[in-house]
């Protein structure tokens, strides 16, 4: 018994040596806050300032930073008891505006292993120049975007979309009735005359129901002025369509048309180049009321969908044929085709197609 007592008491020296002779990390502060800086002026830096309070030489094997806009540095060397090191973090505040809060992991030969420092602030980001903010041209214009994007549309009702113009010339220019506009769209500028280095906007009104059609939609027309740059500037819009439905309970949502599909994707596996492949889909009106395929739209030319009934009643199943063309294609291909329905559930669904295009 005496021989077990004694040896615990050695292995417990031992153990108090060990942890003895480690670093110990002391620092003058674990938080640094640089205040407001500007974004424009690039990054900044501190240094934390520590000392090694331990009886043994402290040496740092790795700092992680909480971000990759944080970068730190340390003190290589073995800092002996009783000196100082540092640990440097750089912020670079380039696109991050607002408030920020990061954090440095050192990792060292002390107790506990690891320690924490943390540096924070807020980025004052920089001015935006014309170029930053109208970054596209239009002769003497300067624009958000050459392809003005509506976004998500449904076809509830008509929307306005205001997208921002510039003019970087150094004359008046005023601006005329646009140009062939399709029915479904409305164009105005305001003000109809933009100083020089004035800004104003290009108001689009866009009735999706009119458009009649589903899905990734485009459409053009053409801004006409007395810009000496030239007059006529044609300007692209885009936009993703979806059928509106009203809120529905669960009653009303189980007496509603539903769309289902045996399956929604086919492997066509090898195909030859040049040949044209087929395939069918089944689908089923597991719902109440009549289905309705509204409309079926392939993500690539190569491919097509045709069904065979757009209306279904409750319980009636039909096909879609799906083709796919490998001509001018080669190695793994993947291609979509969407159908839109009256389902509310599921209104527009896809249909996935693979294939492995060789040219032997």
């Amino acid at each position: 018994m005496i021989r077990i007592t004694a040896i615990f008491t050695f292995l417990t020296f031992l153990t108090f040596q060990l942890f003895a002779q480690t670093g110990v990390l002391q620092f003058e502060e674990t938080t640094f806050d640089f205040g407001s800086i500007n974004e424009e002026k690039g990054p900044v830096s501190h240094e934390f300032k520590f000392t090694n309070k331990g009886s043994a030489p402290l040496v740092i094997s790795e700092v992680r930073a909480s971000c990759g806009c944080t970068t730190p540095a340390w003190t290589k060397e073995p800092v002996l008891p009783g000196q100082t090191g540092v640990i440097k973090a750089q912020f670079d505040p380039t696109n991050r505006p607002g408030a920020f809060n990061k954090s440095l992991t050192i990792t060292a030969n002390t107790e506990p292993a690891t320690n924490v420092v943390f540096i924070k602030g807020t980025v004052v980001p920089k001015p935006k120049t014309p170029s930053d903010e109208f970054p596209d041209t239009l002769g003497s214009l300067r624009v958000t975007s050459r392809y003005m994007n509506l976004g998500g549309l449904t076809t509830k009702e008509p929307v306005v979309r205001e997208f921002g113009v510039y003019n970087d010339g150094e004359t008046p220019i005023t601006f005329q009735a646009a140009q062939s506009v399709p029915k479904h769209m409305k164009v105005s500028v305001e003000p109809a005359t933009l100083q020089p280095k004035q800004k104003g906007v290009i108001k689009i009104t866009y009735d999706a129901k009119a458009k009649n059609d589903f899905g990734y939609v485009h459409d053009n027309f053409i801004l006409v002025s007395n810009d000496k740059k030239g007059g006529r500037k044609n300007v692209n819009v885009v936009a993703t369509i979806n059928e509106y439905f009203p809120p529905m309970n669960p009653e009303q949502l189980a007496q509603a048309p539903r769309l289902s599909f045996d399956k929604t994707v086919h492997d066509f596996g090898p195909v030859k180049a040049g040949t044209i492949a087929e395939t069918e889909f089944e689908f089923t009106n597991t719902g109440k009321q009549d289905l309705i395929i509204r409309k079926v739209k392939a993500s690539c030319g190569c491919t097509a969908g045709t069904p065979e009934k757009t209306l279904l009643k409750p319980g009636e199943k039909s096909k879609i044929k799906v083709t796919f063309n490998s001509a001018g294609r080669e190695g793994a291909e993947t291609k979509t085709v969407t159908i839109y329905s009256n389902d509310p559930q599921g209104s527009n669904q896809t249909l996935t197609i693979k294939a492995k295009v060789s040219k032997e």
